[in-house]
């Protein structure tokens, strides 16, 4: 096992799970979920350890005899690294270091690890360097206590470890100002694209990570979206056209997200997330196969509140259909959890439909109105023909007379030139 390790470049990991009050999902399934994040983060898991406490100890999380069980585990099974189902405080973190003479991870650390192997864009790239930064400021104590060390002072004496330590975390700062402003920056191109684009009715595909959403990008417009069968597989928004019976649509997929989803991830994410809170409508995809559906769905819907997406008009689409055992009714689960629209972007099954409800959606937000322009006013004529659906058009002796199905704003400021309005 080793061999196979030291061969394909994969850290030996230890997993340690530990059971609390107030916790989302069962243990079992957490656990599940954190060997699936090592995995893709480029771990082996090797063993498990676990444990139930009222409280987390303040020094090590689990205790001293706790430790010295994965201190023995890590003996084993030639473990290289510890990786925690929580987020670890940097005292303890360091303690757990000191006393495992392994590195030590907690969830968080390994969620922006896997952000960051995956991030392929600029954008991504800053939004996951600024969400690394603000977690391991605090953090950068526990990097440099072993110069202190080396050099015969204490953990709070002012050695060389310590001026480095300031040297560090003034760079680390100067570099959250520098990726904040171009995040900012960046944010402010995306607001003007999205107002280029805003007459085209857009669509944005949420969902827990691993749950289809590239798959069925790629289904419903023929795109080739990256799909593989791992967590957090896409990172960066990616947005491909869609035509439904003559109507033209925009449909982005997005990142998936994670129960206890990091705040400082969600908040470095807000330029890729914006395409969420643009969207006219959401497809929140959801895996019907998952024993943990209901968890997966709640998770989802508490990130969407924390960016301020929770009010936004949302269909409800039940994936992976296909692969529900015998017996077992899709159309029943996705009852239990509120409705919706089941499908298998595997077999195609179910997309004629969600694509008809795209189709109603659209025709619901957008106004079909009939509006005679005079010929003196060829902007106006020229706008329409390029940022509303034209339906019809008549030439008269006052002007052009379009039936054009326009956008709830472009409704308001074309009033005065309204004859007739439907929907």
């Amino acid at each position: 096992m080793a061999e196979h390790s030291e061969r394909d470049g994969r850290e030996r990991a230890v997993m340690v799970g530990v059971e609390r009050p107030g916790q989302h999902g069962s243990l079992a399934d957490r656990l599940e979920e954190l060997t699936l994040l090592a995995d893709t983060a480029g771990c082996d898991t090797v063993a498990v350890v676990t444990q139930s406490r009222d409280r987390p100890d303040p020094k090590t999380y689990i205790g001293k005899g706790k430790v010295e069980e994965v201190k023995e585990v890590l003996a084993a099974h030639d473990g290289e690294l510890v990786i925690f189902d929580t987020d670890l405080s940097p005292a303890q973190a360091r303690n757990l270091e000191q006393a495992l003479g392994r590195s030590v991870m907690d969830r968080t650390q390994l969620i922006l690890a896997i952000f960051a192997r995956r991030a392929s864009t600029r954008l991504a790239r800053w939004e996951v360097e600024l969400a690394q930064l603000q977690y391991e400021l605090p953090r950068f104590k526990r990097m440099w206590t072993h110069l202190s060390r080396i050099d015969g002072g204490g953990i709070d004496s002012r050695g060389p470890g310590e001026t480095q330590l300031e040297v560090d975390r003034r760079r680390a700062r100067e570099r959250i100002h520098l990726i904040q402003e171009r995040l900012r920056e960046a944010e402010r191109q995306k607001e003007v694209a999205s107002r280029q684009r805003q007459q085209v009715f857009t669509v944005a595909l949420v969902g827990y990570t691993n749950v289809g959403k590239s798959t069925l990008m790629n289904a419903l417009t023929g795109a080739e979206v990256l799909i593989e069968d791992r967590l957090f597989a896409t990172l960066d928004a990616t947005t491909r056209r869609l035509e439904i019976d003559g109507e033209e649509l925009l449909l982005t997929d997005t990142v998936g997200f994670i129960r206890d989803l990091p705040h400082t991830l969600v908040a470095s994410f807000h330029a890729t997330l914006a395409e969420v809170l643009d969207a006219d409508l959401l497809l929140h995809v959801a895996d019907v196969t998952s024993p943990e559906l209901g968890e997966q769905i709640e998770a989802v819907k508490a990130v969407l509140k924390e960016i301020g997406a929770e009010q936004r008009p949302t269909l409800m689409v039940f994936n992976k259909a296909d692969a529900l055992p015998p017996g077992l009714s899709a159309a029943r689960i996705a009852e239990r959890h509120g409705g919706g629209v089941v499908v298998s972007a595997h077999t195609r099954e179910g997309l004629e439909e969600l694509m008809e409800r795209l189709l109603a959606a659209l025709r619901e937000q957008h106004h079909e109105l009939v509006l005679e322009i005079p010929y003196s006013d060829a902007r106006t004529t020229a706008y329409l023909e390029a940022n509303a659906k034209v339906l019809e058009r008549e030439f008269s002796e006052r002007g052009v007379r379009l039936k054009a199905l326009v956008s709830p704003a472009d409704a308001g400021r074309l009033s005065r030139y309204v004859t007739e309005a439907e929907g």
